[in-house]
């Protein structure tokens, strides 16, 4: 049994780690837990512990300094280290300080806890894997290769039994760096040869890409895998192109895999320009909406809840409407498949609107009230007044906001007010009057009897009976 100790100051992932890792399905048990390098040096003077997983950055004392001395007085002890920053110098110290490996925290998910462990149990039994080796060669062992291939798939492929099958000529060589990233290249110059039969292999294979790799003259093999891990993690997502299988990348370009994608004021302007709308008529500003959305590189996760943040408005936007609801796709592996989807929602779109006898101008300015309605609900705001920002008369935007949106403006203004009273009264513990004034009602009683005409109780009993399950 593999004893293990988990050294982090942040508890709740510590404790999350613990229950939620599969330690025993590989041999593996928690035997210990400690909030920074001190406390864990305690734990390892202790009790036998086989396995240190530690954070690098704590109070009182750093993983690294951790590892130091770990290392001095427990010279057989694998160390596992966990960060949230992928920061190639960083990880790389903490490789040279006999780290097996490291895990990334914000990539670390419940589907990937199981790989995670079974790579970490492969370097500790020592098995036959070449990556494990190369984690462990002298830093001084340069690479005397200025180019290489790589084979490396999407996340989420898991298949890469085709690529073991390669019959590649003697000499030339294939390294497993890491679950389906395989590092290939040629020790006498056959490096066309081996493009050849590579880029036909990987052009056959759907969500594999072909990286010609250049500059790698002077890298170990550990700092190489490193490298190539973090591209996998944060750059293929948005280089991968299944009408271009074949990407070249300069490892020395360090700054751009390590960047931070963090433009919130772009982000921002973008959010708003593409709820307006006007892109679903425009060729030029969709192509350039796509570009400037790409350039961000926002981390998977972020561009996830971004757009689960637009399916959310437009679907606001069409709730009246019959277009129909529209749906997030499962899980996309890459930015090609965000770029499919957001088409066809546009034709989604641009479909409904053309199937109304109004024009594409009258639609887009109906959805256009719609946004300021909700952005205004705490506001008197009139028909009137709406009409006159859409440059319309009051009549024809009534009529209009009628037979498009499928509710007259009054009784669409009291849905929206409504629906964000309950979402008020569901959330959050603000007084009746604060939830009144917020959606737009001076008279907290009138409120009350609004919202009762609307869902059958008082504001205070559906309060209640939220709270209580009901």
């Amino acid at each position: 049994m593999i004893k293990v100790l988990v050294v982090d100051d942040d508890k709740l992932v510590r404790k999350g780690l613990i229950s939620a890792m599969p330690w025993h399905d590989f041999d593996m048990q928690v035997v210990g837990e400690a909030g920074n390098g001190e406390k864990a040096l305690e734990v390892l003077e202790s009790q036998a512990i086989d396995l240190l997983l530690t954070d690098l950055e704590m109070p009182v004392m750093s993983g690294i300094e951790l590892m130091r001395i770990a290392r001095q007085r427990l010279p057989h002890l694998h160390i596992v280290v966990l960060t949230l920053h992928q920061d190639f110098e960083y990880i790389q110290e903490a490789l040279r300080l006999g780290a097996i490996d490291y895990i990334a925290k914000v990539q670390l998910e419940k589907e990937q806890f199981e790989e995670v462990l079974r790579r970490i149990a492969a370097r500790i039994q020592k098995q036959p894997n070449l990556a494990a080796a190369a984690l462990h060669q002298d830093e001084s062992v340069k690479s005397d290769q200025d180019q290489g291939y790589v084979l490396m798939s999407l996340h989420g492929v898991s298949n890469s039994s085709w690529v073991k099958e390669l019959n590649l000529p003697r000499e030339m060589s294939m390294i497993e760096a890491d679950r389906n990233v395989f590092f290939c290249f040629s020790d006498d110059g056959h490096e066309s040869t081996l493009f050849g039969q590579l880029s036909a292999a990987s052009a056959a294979k759907p969500e594999w890409t072909l990286l010609l790799l250049t500059g790698l003259k002077g890298f170990t093999h550990a700092e190489i895998q490193i490298w190539l891990r973090k591209y996998r993690d944060n750059e293929l997502f948005y280089a991968y192109d299944p009408d271009n299988k074949t990407v070249t990348v300069s490892i020395r370009q360090e700054e751009d895999v390590r960047r931070h994608y963090s433009d919130e004021e772009k982000l921002e302007r973008l959010k708003e320009t593409w709820l307006t709308l006007e892109w679903v008529h425009s060729d030029i500003l969709f192509q350039s909406l796509l570009r400037e959305f790409k350039d961000l590189k926002l981390p998977q996760v972020k561009l996830i809840g971004v757009l689960y943040y637009f399916v959310n408005e437009w679907n606001r936007l069409f709730a009246q409407t019959n277009m129909g609801k529209i749906h997030f796709p499962e899980s996309p592996h890459s930015w090609f498949q965000v770029e499919q989807w957001i088409g066809e929602i546009r034709g989604i779109i641009k479909h409904f609107s053309e199937k109304s006898h109004y024009s594409q101008e009258i639609t887009d300015c109906m959805m256009r009230a719609v946004q300021i309605m909700e952005a205004e609900m705490d506001s008197p705001l009139t028909a009137a007044e709406v009409a006159k920002r859409l440059n319309l008369s009051r009549s024809y935007f009534s009529q209009c906001f009628k037979d498009i949106i499928g509710r007259t403006f009054n009784d669409h203004m009291r849905h929206i007010r409504m629906e964000k009273a309950k979402e008020y009264l569901r959330s959050s513990n603000k007084t009746i009057c604060w939830v009144a004034e917020n959606t737009g009602y001076t008279d907290e009683k009138y409120f009350s009897r609004v919202f009762r005409e609307y869902n059958g109780m008082l504001p205070s009993e559906f309060r209640l009976s939220t709270r209580m399950g009901g």
